[in-house]
C-alpha cells in the first residue's frame, strides 16, 4: 500500500500569505491552519499538507541569518517526518535566503521549494494559487519511491529554478524570477514537465542531512562603475573586522587597473579579507586573466565566482569563511560546484 507523501508548508512571511481586509482595504497576515478552505483545490493534491508558521510574519526586506537558521531548524526537526518542504517567503529577497539555505543544507535528499507570489493570495487575480498548488506538486512528485527533487529550489509563475541560480527581475510582472546560467529544472503547463538531466541528484544515499547554522556576516559588496574613488573603495575595503568582499566587476571580470585600485585590493587580500570576483551582467561568466583589465586581479589572488549570481555568491561566501581556509582552500572549494551554483 503506498502512502500518500507528506508536505510541511512554511510560512515565514511575504506577500503570498496576506489576505485583503475588505471593510479596510489593508493586508492582513493569513491563518494557515485555514489554507484548505481557502484553497480547496489542494484537497485535490495525492498528499498530506501540514503548516508551520513563523510566529511573527517577516517581511522579505527584513529577513536576514537569524531567520535563515529559524527556517533551516524548522527542516531539520521535521526532516524524518516529511517527504518534502514548502517554504513561503517574501519574493524580494527569496533568492537570497533560497541561496543561502542551498549551502546551509548539505546531503539534502529532499525537495525543499520556495515559492510566493507577486499578489496576496485573496486577490481576484493572484499568482499565488498557482505558485502554491504547482510547489506543492513538486515537492510530492516521486519516481520509484524517490523524490524527484532532492535539492533546494524557487518555484514562480511555471517555471521551476535550482535556486541558487535565481535572481529577482521584476517588480511588478508575474513572472518575476530568472536564471540566467542554468535552465528550468521543470516546466509547468498542461504537465508537469521535468528537466531531469539537469537535477541534482546525491548519489551519497546513505549519509544523512547535515545542517550548517553557522555564517560569517562579516562581509560588503563593493560594486564598481566608473569614476569610483579611491576614498570609496578604501574606505568599503577598511571597515572593521571585515571577512570578505563581493567584488562585482564589469562585463567577464574587469576592474579599473589603475596602480591605487590594485594596490588597495593587494592590501586587503594580504590582510585575510576574501575578494571574489563576480560580474554586474545578469548572466555569462567571470573570466579573469580574459581581458587586461583583470589580469593584475588574478595575479594578486582575487577568487573567480566564474557565472555565479550575486545572491549565491554572497551566501557561499557567509558559510565558507566560517571554515577558516587559507587563501589557497577557499579558492579552490569557491570555484567548485557545491550545490550546483556554477557551471
Amino acid at each position: 500500500m503506498s502512502t500518500k507523501p507528506k508536505i510541511l508548508l512554511i510560512y515565514t512571511g511575504g506577500t503570498i500569505g496576506m489576505m485583503k481586509d475588505y471593510k479596510t482595504n489593508a493586508l492582513k497576515a493569513f491563518d494557515f491552519s485555514q489554507l484548505l478552505d481557502k484553497i480547496p483545490e489542494l484537497q485535490q493534491l495525492n498528499c498530506q499538507i501540514e503548516s508551520i508558521s513563523f510566529e511573527n510574519p517577516i517581511d522579505s526586506s527584513n529577513m536576514n541569518t537569524k531567520y535563515y537558521v529559524d527556517i533551516v531548524e524548522i527542516i531539520e526537526k521535521n526532516y524524518d517526518l516529511f517527504d518534502g518542504f514548502v517554504i513561503l517567503s517574501g519574493s524580494d529577497t527569496m533568492s537570497y535566503t533560497s541561496s543561502a539555505i542551498s549551502f546551509m543544507l548539505e546531503n539534502l535528499q529532499k525537495p525543499v521549494i520556495f515559492t510566493g507570489s507577486q499578489l496576496p493570495i485573496g486577490d481576484l487575480r493572484t499568482d499565488a494559487k498557482e505558485n502554491l498548488i504547482t510547489s506543492i506538486e513538486v515537492a510530492c512528485a516521486q519516481k520509484n519511491g524517490i523524490p524527484i527533487i532532492q535539492e533546494v529550489c524557487l518555484y514562480f509563475e511555471y517555471k521551476l529554478y535550482r535556486a541558487n541560480r535565481t535572481t529577482k527581475m521584476n517588480a511588478e510582472q508575474f513572472e518575476a524570477f530568472v536564471s540566467m546560467n542554468y535552465p528550468p529544472l521543470a516546466e509547468s503547463g498542461v504537465y508537469l514537465k521535468f528537466n531531469e538531466h539537469y537535477l541534482l541528484k546525491n548519489t551519497n544515499l546513505s549519509s544523512p542531512l547535515i545542517v550548517r547554522k553557522k555564517l560569517v556576516t562579516e562581509i560588503a559588496i563593493l560594486k564598481i562603475f566608473p569614476g569610483i574613488t579611491r576614498n570609496v573603495v578604501e574606505s568599503i575595503l577598511n571597515i572593521k573586522n571585515l571577512k570578505g568582499i563581493i567584488l562585482e566587476t564589469f562585463g567577464a571580470g574587469n576592474a579599473p587597473n589603475e596602480i591605487w585600485f590594485i594596490d588597495l585590493i593587494k592590501l586587503a587580500i594580504k590582510n585575510n579579507i576574501r575578494i571574489v570576483n563576480v560580474t554586474q551582467c545578469l548572466g555569462g561568466n567571470v573570466n579573469q586573466g580574459h581581458y587586461e583589465t583583470s589580469v593584475a586581479l588574478k595575479k594578486i589572488g582575487v577568487v573567480s565566482g566564474k557565472d555565479i549570481t550575486t545572491e549565491a555568491a554572497i551566501a557561499k561566501l557567509m558559510y565558507l569563511l566560517n571554515e577558516n581556509f587559507s587563501l589557497q582552500e577557499f579558492t579552490n572549494y569557491f570555484e567548485k560546484s557545491l550545490r550546483g551554483e556554477i557551471s
